[in-house]
């Protein structure tokens, strides 16, 4: 059986890399839309502004407050073992090029958030010749495009998220039109254990050029608390903690072992003065989800394809009733006419008499669902028309 520490309550970041740094103005709800009376911007979700990582101190009861680690990448390599051997490297817990060995299977994640509110960088693994790729939920939260680079070779495919599972941060990616990939090898039949050499790899600064850091494994089944840039927290348990120096971009990429083989996938890192510790979900668990959304189980936390998008704004003042203040290019809603001043009143025969009855009745569809959308223009005149509910972004 594996060695442990102790878990511990960690305050973490995670480690996509946000190359416009984003300000929440809403949550997306499965309907694409979510308490729009109150914070008014729905099924957009996002502002965008530009920040620089702050400094990282301990906090006097022990965890780490936590800024996202400024990207890096550092341009000196390991000798000897394509895989890393810290031994041989000049700080063992440095990120260096990664080597041709270690970019199997590597695969570079793009994505647009909430219809060009905002950009977002991590990494992936290829499962399948045929392109699925497993990383973290939250380096495609909120995507409404994402597009995915194989590292060994620079061929880029548009891609899909199949599922998800936000409660142990996991997500599987289609690739759209592709074959023959090479893929990652993995290891979930031999446990970590603490003190094992590791060397987590990744989209280190979203830069699409693959970096390794070297470390060695300091604790098993962790528990930590994991922050983003909105300021909303959530917990992961039973992760991997090592002391290789993982940074923003990192997400969703490989943690080797010393036999080159996957055992975890670089989730989120804390950082003090100097060092960095990062976390990692186990191969096994993550895999296990992955199949099971593969399967199209939905099932606990476990969601399967897309949330129904009808693509509208809801105006600030709009208490009791659907007023919208606008619509999304190329959503259903935009398709039909709708235009700010607009209030929807119904949804295939359901009355809709507020923005919380409208998220409601869309939830009860898929992306693709055709239904009938009723409302009232400006004027007082009613409409009806056939839409098309589209896909949103991700939850």
């Amino acid at each position: 059986m594996a060695s442990t520490t102790s878990p511990q309550d960690t305050t973490a970041r995670h480690l996509d890399d946000r190359r416009r740094a984003r300000t929440k103005m809403v949550r997306r709800g499965v309907a694409g839309l979510a308490a729009a009376a109150v914070l008014g911007a729905v099924g957009v979700g996002y502002s965008s502004t530009t920040t620089a990582a702050a400094p990282v101190t301990p906090s006097t009861d022990g965890t780490a407050a936590v800024a996202d680690p400024m990207p890096y990448l550092p341009d000196h390599g390991y000798d000897g073992n394509p895989w890393g051997d810290p031994s041989t490297a000049t700080d063992s817990t440095e990120a260096t090029e990664a080597t041709a060995a270690q970019q199997v299977g590597l695969a570079y994640i793009s994505t647009t958030l909430d219809y060009g509110s905002g950009e977002a960088a991590g990494t992936g693994m290829v499962l399948t010749s045929d392109g699925e790729v497993l990383t973290n939920h939250h380096v495609v939260e909120g995507a409404t495009e994402i597009s995915v680079e194989i590292a060994s070779t620079g061929e880029t495919y548009e891609a899909q998220v199949v599922g998800y599972d936000a409660a142990t941060d996991v997500a599987l990616l289609q690739l759209k039109d592709a074959s023959g990939l090479s893929t990652v090898a993995t290891d979930s039949d031999e446990a970590v254990e603490v003190g094992d050499d590791v060397v987590g790899v990744g989209n280190a600064g979203g830069t699409s050029q693959a970096s390794a850091a070297a470390g060695t494994v300091t604790g098993t089944g962790q528990s930590i608390t994991v922050s983003d840039e909105s300021g909303g927290s959530e917990s992961l348990d039973d992760l991997i903690q090592v002391d290789a120096d993982i940074v923003a971009g990192d997400s969703g990429g490989p943690l080797y072992d010393d036999d080159g083989e996957v055992v975890g996938i670089n989730t989120a890192a804390s950082s003090g003065s100097a060092d960095i510790t990062g976390y990692a979900v186990p191969i096994g668990a993550a895999l296990l989800i992955a199949e099971q959304i593969a399967s199209g189980q939905e099932s606990g936390t476990v969601e399967i394809g897309a949330s129904a998008f009808l693509g509208v704004t809801l105006a600030p003042t709009a208490t009791g009733s659907a007023t919208i203040s606008g619509t999304v290019d190329g959503s259903a809603a935009a398709e039909a006419g709708l235009v700010a001043g607009d209030t929807v009143t119904s949804l295939d025969g359901t009355s809709i008499t507020s923005s919380e009855a409208l998220s409601e009745a869309i939830a009860h569809y898929d992306a693709g669902d055709r239904v009938m959308l009723g409302w009232v223009d400006a004027s007082g005149q009613s409409h009806t028309d056939a839409v098309t509910l589209g896909a949103g972004p991700v939850g």
